[in-house]
């Protein structure tokens, strides 16, 4: 009988929820500590999107690029910060006050299981003012994992990618315009209802001009787009959203592997929390008469 073969070694998957538990210490040191946490929503798209794309697109790309520069994916977070699109179907909105600390619960389990490094990565536009304050949040108190927030430059626009660019027609949107549709139709054609792309006014109307540009109140958003449509997606196309899909992925690939080589973020928290404890102010002692 011919001898059997020397069993191929496997593989690790980049997805947490794949990995067994023989697996998963093997999978924390070869990602060297980091995990990618992409977020996303759920709401309105125009007529013609998933509610789902915000997540959908940045799911997709951050496994493609764990792919390529490995690192573990957690499962999809849909809890993103959604208010100013409740008026439209599908939108499922989470109450502020338990947007931190369900996601600084994530982050801590995250790091119970062996992370030292998170890497979250924003898909959606509406999340950005809060992930921003709960990244500086992370020095409230001692941690022993170091949260990174991916910048929007993984997210290609004409000033980073002129590649991109010169694909988009439109060159201007931002919320299920043609660059949205067109990654959708890349990576899951079949939900994409392009026909019905035109049947609603993505375009600003500019109802709060009179204050000028010095002024955030909770419905500016939705003054200039109150359809939550923000673009014109009819000229989306799936070549514009394949070269999307590219440089998006090799983009964040690049910015995995800075953060695991990354020592001065991590000694600069510890040399933080160092100092804080330090200048912790101590009890006088009274002396006894």
């Amino acid at each position: 009988m011919p001898r059997a073969g020397k069993p191929k070694k496997r593989s690790l998957t980049i997805r947490w929820e794949e990995l067994t538990a023989f697996d998963f210490p093997k999978a924390v040191e070869q990602a060297e500590g980091v995990c990618v946490l992409p977020i996303g929503s759920i709401e309105f798209h125009g007529l013609h999107l998933p509610m789902g794309t915000d997540m959908m697109i940045v799911w997709e790309i951050a496994t493609r690029a764990a792919q390529r520069e490995y690192a573990v994916v957690f499962p999809p977070y849909y809890l993103g910060q959604v208010h100013d699109t409740k008026h439209r179907p599908g939108c499922v909105a989470i109450a502020p006050e338990l947007l931190m600390p369900v996601l600084q619960e994530v982050c801590s389990e995250i790091s119970r299981n062996g992370f030292e490094k998170i890497l979250i990565v924003n898909g959606h536009g509406g999340n950005t003012n809060w992930l921003n304050f709960f990244c500086e949040s992370q020095l409230a108190k001692g941690l022993d994992y170091v949260v990174y927030q991916a910048l929007e430059t993984w997210y290609p626009s004409a000033s980073v990618a002129p590649q991109i660019a010169a694909l988009f027609k439109t060159g201007h949107g931002g919320h299920a315009d043609e660059l949205e549709a067109s990654y959708i139709m890349a990576m899951r054609p079949e939900l994409v209802q392009l026909e019905h792309a035109g049947k609603e006014n993505g375009g600003s109307q500019g109802r709060m001009r009179h204050l000028e540009e010095d002024f955030l109140t909770a419905v500016s958003w939705y003054a200039d787009f109150p359809n939550a449509y923000m673009g014109d997606a009819r000229p989306a196309t799936r070549k514009l959203g394949e070269a999307a899909v590219e440089w998006s992925r090799d983009q964040l690939a690049r910015m995995i592997r800075e953060v695991k080589t990354d020592k001065v973020a991590p000694r600069l928290q510890k040399e933080f929390f160092a100092r804080v404890e330090a200048g912790k102010a101590k009890p006088t002692q009274r002396r006894r008469p």
